[in-house]
């Protein structure tokens, strides 16, 4: 049996966080011990793209789910709860969750294994000039002519730049490839396209 259709059975085939039962896709929740069903979950793209931080974070959304979702029998399902509580954790109702919340020893090491209950809902996001979420792997256009520092390259108006890299440590910058040379480039002066 595939692991869609375990996860399918395991669920009654609704999302394991929010329990919708259209638009739903396979996690893989981030571990470096459990592989295959074990940290793989059900849910829907709308619980993917608030993971993975491709939309705006929404705590009214997660408000309604979290409580329930922190008390499933799956560890994947509690790990994936944990992290995502702790990126509301300055939000009354997630501090109150978290309070509640309990983790067997190694499902709470599994859920601190990526870092990201360190970061806050408040991490910023790599915007393009128009308020736009920008992903690894877009396309931007420039909106203006740069001069590129340490170079004779001018980058003109309107070029595009293809398979950006966003800079992890700085959300005002992102990387890509202008007259095949990679240089770092200010998030205001790019559209996504």
């Amino acid at each position: 049996m595939k692991i869609e259709e375990q996860l399918q059975q395991r669920s009654g085939n609704q999302c394991e966080l929010s329990g919708a039962t259209n638009d739903l896709v396979t996690y893989e929740v981030q571990s470096i011990h459990k592989k295959g069903i074990d940290n793989t979950i059900l849910v829907t793209q709308k619980c993917v793209d608030q993971i993975e931080r491709r939309e705006e974070p929404d705590g009214s959304f997660w408000e309604n789910i979290l409580p329930t979702s922190m008390w499933s029998e799956v560890p994947a399902v509690q790990v994936m709860s944990w992290r995502i509580l702790n990126r509301f954790r300055n939000e009354s109702w997630a501090a109150d969750a978290l309070d509640m919340i309990y983790l067997e020893d190694d499902n709470l090491e599994w859920a601190k294994e990526t870092g990201d209950h360190l970061s806050d809902v408040n991490a910023q996001l790599h915007k393009d000039s128009n308020g736009n979420i920008l992903q690894n792997g877009d396309t931007v256009t420039l909106i203006k002519d740069l001069d590129v520092k340490g170079s004779s390259l001018n980058a003109k108006i309107g070029t595009a730049v293809r398979n950006i890299r966003l800079v992890h440590d700085n959300h005002e910058q992102i990387e890509g490839k202008v007259e095949g040379q990679m240089i770092v480039i200010l998030t205001k002066y790019v559209k996504k396209q």
